[in-house]
């Protein structure tokens, strides 16, 4: 009798187990067909995939699933699908967008059910799959909807294909140049390597050995390692305008859009305007400008910070240099005056409206005064308005082919704000501004802008400038520019004068 009830138990455990089996291999069979169907080159059309009841079906298989059930490859190929679906199935919930982080908490919120327990998407990959698997390779097959992240496949990870499968996707990842290239002693590499640094090695001896076993070109063991900017753009194949490019435009920064969330910016603008007049024994008047920006990523489509402005000002007879306006020789009879001082700060902030147009963005700063008398009396020179400058400026860049692109910019610019009774001049003008840029490659900018901006006041007036820049990022985060502008404007076109602008700009990005 014993026997007998032994016996029926071993029967019955081998027919759920085999249940439980042929569940799961339907659960692989029906995921490589959607992913054949809706993925292609490393990217999802979510558009038809949120149509789709196949996604629906995988969910609720993912929330009723017995984790206890499944073992080795088996589990492993399971949570590896299991973790991709639920990105898409979150990506569709809110789409149509242009990044992951523009809901601000894709991966931090608990809205995942998993085996009957609620997880976020961290969650579910540090605790569920690489804690109980510790293998670097699985962040070449974790897949988080953005583009900088390892392509998704078309197909399936199976058990009986998963060691296989694994291998291929860690070589595919690391042979691409867009997330590991070696130029002599450096090498740039994805983000994900510093992100997940102890996964592929304790020491980075260890992590270059990991490298060496996928990678044809060999990294040396003294490489220096630089870290990519991360491209969060949606690995999604209906792309919007400038969205989707390749080659240098591929992986640019660009100016327009707003950083990621949780990062700084920091700028530091420096420029020198100078103009003289025709003849000589005419004045050199010299204004030295440097601003330093600050900007915080508070989530994906807005930032906010603050602007510092310091100003030096020189006037001196003509022939002279432009450079005495940085002199520190109070006893030079060159100078007829001059002044310095800090003479504005306030807040700013950016803001991308609208997840249909990335490269766009709304810039704002509110400028306070600093000091009194920046207007000039007496024998002090004007060195700035003593009003509040209240600007706003519109950015859009759109990408032309591999390595050309256009930006645009168009401001509402207010200076001297105060009641007029006091002074106050209340100046409105409304730049414009156009920048042809080639790339010849991702670090690299040449550029020609142009710009116009007319002052709408009394004494109507305006100026306009034409130049050339260049601008080169030494590693993803530290970029440096450099510009000479050809300016002029009502007055000095009616005495003949000259007029023009040296500007070094400082960039740099912490993550």
């Amino acid at each position: 009798m014993k026997f007998f009830k032994l016996a029926l138990f071993v029967i019955i455990l081998l027919q759920v187990n085999g249940l439980f089996a042929q569940q799961k291999s339907t659960f692989f069979k029906e995921a490589n067909i959607f992913f054949q169907k809706y993925v292609a080159d490393g990217k999802v059309d979510y558009n038809a995939a949120k149509q789709s009841p196949m996604l629906n079906v995988f969910i609720d298989d993912i929330a009723n699933v017995n984790l206890s059930s499944l073992s080795g490859d088996t589990r492993k190929a399971y949570l590896i699908n299991a973790y991709n679906l639920l990105v898409i199935k979150q990506i569709v919930d809110n789409y149509p967008l242009t990044s992951v982080q523009e809901t601000g908490d894709f991966f931090t919120k608990s809205i995942n059910n998993i085996g009957g327990k609620k997880m976020s998407l961290t969650k579910f990959e540090k605790e569920l799959i690489l804690g109980k698997n510790p293998d670097p390779r699985l962040h070449f097959v974790l897949v988080c909807g953005a583009v900088g992240c390892p392509p998704i496949t078309n197909f399936a990870y199976t058990p009986d294909k998963l060691e296989n499968q694994l291998n291929a996707q860690t070589k595919i990842g690391l042979n691409d140049p867009s997330f590991l290239s070696v130029n002599g002693n450096e090498c740039n590499i994805s983000k994900i390597f510093e992100w997940y640094g102890t996964d592929f090695g304790a020491n980075k001896a260890e992590r270059i050995d990991f490298i060496n076993q996928f990678c044809s070109k060999k990294v040396g063991k003294t490489v220096k390692f630089n870290y990519l900017d991360y491209d969060w753009t949606l690995n999604d194949q209906n792309q919007s305008l400038g969205a989707g490019a390749q080659g240098a435009n591929a992986s640019r920064y660009v100016v327009s859009s707003t950083i990621p969330q949780g990062t700084f910016e920091f700028k530091l603008f420096n420029n020198l305007y100078t103009q003289r007049g025709e003849n000589e024994g005419s004045q050199r008047n010299n204004f030295f400008t440097s601003t330093f920006s600050a900007l915080y990523g508070v989530n994906s489509r807005f930032n906010a910070g603050l602007e510092l402005k310091y100003r030096r000002v020189s006037n001196t007879p003509f022939p002279s240099s432009p450079l005495t306006v940085f002199s520190g020789d109070d006893e030079d009879e060159n100078i007829i005056s001059r002044r310095a001082r800090f003479t504005g700060i306030g807040p700013k902030i950016r803001w991308a409206p609208t997840a249909a147009l990335p490269n766009f963005s709304i810039q704002s700063t509110l400028q306070f005064g600093l000091g009194e008398d920046l207007k000039g009396a007496g024998e002090l020179p004007f060195i700035d308005w003593q009003g509040a400058i209240w600007y706003t400026q519109l950015f859009n860049d759109i990408s032309i082919g591999n390595n050309f692109s256009i930006f645009t910019e168009i401001d509402l610019w207010i200076e001297d704000i105060g009641p007029s009774e006091e002074g106050f001049a209340n100046r409105y003008s409304t730049p414009a501004t156009l920048i042809f840029s080639y790339f010849p490659n991702a670090k690299t900018t040449f550029y020609a802008i142009g710009g116009y901006s007319p002052f709408w006041q009394e004494n109507f007036d305006y100026f306009y400038q034409f130049g050339v820049g260049t601008k080169y990022q030494f590693t993803p985060n530290f970029e440096l520019e450099l510009l000479v502008t050809d300016f002029n404007n009502k007055g000095l076109a009616a005495s003949n004068g000259q007029a023009a602008t040296f500007n070094l700009g400082i960039r740099y990005n912490l993550q």
